[in-house]
């Protein structure tokens, strides 16, 4: 899912683009500086654990040999952007 972004204005919480969630929905909001300065993230169970097959799977490649320049990915990922 993709952050969503807002600002407090007169004591409210204001979103600085519109979102496509569905009408009605609730939103946990917890401000940047509390999850950066507690070392924590927002991650579940499952979430971390494919996190973690994820990053032994990219271990396991760049051991074998199978890496890309970074330049190639930074490129990559700049046009999806």
């Amino acid at each position: 899912m993709v952050p969503l972004t807002a600002r407090v204005r007169k004591g409210r919480l204001v979103l600085d683009e519109p979102t496509d969630l569905p009408e009605g929905d609730v939103v946990e909001l917890v401000p940047l500086d509390q999850v950066l300065a507690n070392g924590v993230d927002l991650l579940g169970e499952d979430e971390r654990a494919a996190l973690h097959r994820e990053l032994d799977a990219s271990l396991e490649e760049a051991d074998a040999g199978q890496t890309e320049p970074f330049s190639k990915v930074l490129t990559e990922l700049r046009q999806r952007m």
